[in-house]
């Protein structure tokens, strides 16, 4: 990952894991967090001047935004017929000279410039899987850090969960830049994804309606409006479901997000779920909701996820509105 690997030379600390001493992990860095519309947001500089970054699993590039190139006055230059990040459309690219966060530097990066849907000058910076893809990664929001780490020696049947004296919960990961791993609702197996760029979890669309739930489903409400870096906006519905299982952790009767996150049509079945086993798409995103009740660590050197539960309410429900009410 030519873009970020910078990251990995800055080794600020070594913690050693209990119990095993040829493991140890190296910890790169410690990212103050702080959550804006819900979602975690780091800061940093683009040559000199202070920008707001968001780190997104969710998006598998990272990228600029439209608004803070010509904020930073970047010169743009036509990407030909690049998708962005998201896959709604060509972008441009830019260069920066110098990316700083904390005591960490880039110099002389290329990155695409993405304009849809942008949050404006709240961010200027999308950190995406082309870096978390590469570290092993600590979302710690109750404690408002993220930490990166690699680990060192033979630490394939270590607990990485450091913090968690007790145990924790975990599930293996796929072999794939995102994030993805199983789950269960309402019994049936389901492929999701973590998205710390999305406020909330949900269910797509399609496979909501095979569980028996539409939006036409008595008891479903709105819930909300998706506004992102790079999205298109869409409504939330929410519906009470039997169960939500990860690992080893059981949520009786959530409410659960449904929207159509990848652009089909909800009510299209045909051939659905067969596109979706070719692709490789989730059934279901976690969001920073998840993250929020949580502390967990992304191991892509052991390909699992540890977790364990912090506190609160794991998918809670939102007002009953959508994004017509937010125009």
């Amino acid at each position: 990952m030519p873009g970020m690997r910078f990251l990995l030379f800055l080794c600020i600390a070594w913690h050693a894991v209990a119990g095993a001493q040829e493991c140890k992990l190296a910890r790169i860095e410690e990212w103050p967090v702080r959550l804006e519309r819900g979602v975690p947001i780091i800061d940093g500089e683009i040559n000199g001047q202070k920008i707001a970054i968001l780190l997104d699993t969710g998006t598998t590039r990272s990228f600029l935004t439209r608004t803070a190139a010509n904020k930073l006055g970047l010169t743009r230059y036509e990407a030909g017929g690049v998708l962005d990040p998201r896959g709604s459309g060509t972008v441009e690219t830019t260069r920066i000279d110098e990316l700083k966060i904390g005591p960490a530097s880039r110099k002389n990066w290329n990155l695409p410039v993405v304009g849809a849907m942008d949050f404006g000058s709240q961010v200027s910076l999308v950190l995406g899987a082309d870096l978390f893809s590469q570290v092993d990664v600590e979302f710690d929001l109750p404690g408002s850090a993220v930490r990166l780490f690699q680990t060192r020696g033979n630490c394939e049947s270590v607990t990485l969960a450091y913090w968690a004296k007790g145990g924790a919960a975990q599930v293996a990961l796929d072999r794939d830049p995102s994030i993805l791993f199983r789950v269960s609702v309402n019994g049936r197996a389901l492929r999701a994804g973590l998205d710390s760029g999305a406020e909330f979890s949900a269910l797509d669309a399609p496979v909501a309606q095979e569980l028996g739930v539409t939006g036409a489903t008595p008891g479903v409400v709105l819930a909300g409006c998706s506004i992102g870096v790079g999205r298109k906006a869409i409504d939330y519905r929410a519906a009470r479901f039997q169960s939500f299982v990860i690992g080893d952790e059981k949520i009786a009767t959530p409410t659960l997000r449904f929207a159509d996150l990848f652009g089909r049509e909800a009510g299209t079945e045909t051939g659905t779920r067969l596109e979706r086993e070719a692709t490789g798409l989730p059934h279901m995103l976690l969001g920073a909701d998840f993250l929020r009740a949580h502390r967990v660590f992304v191991s892509r050197s052991q390909g699992r996820m540890y977790f364990t539960y912090s506190g609160g309410t794991v998918f809670p429900a939102g007002a009953e509105k959508g994004c017509q009410d937010l125009r």
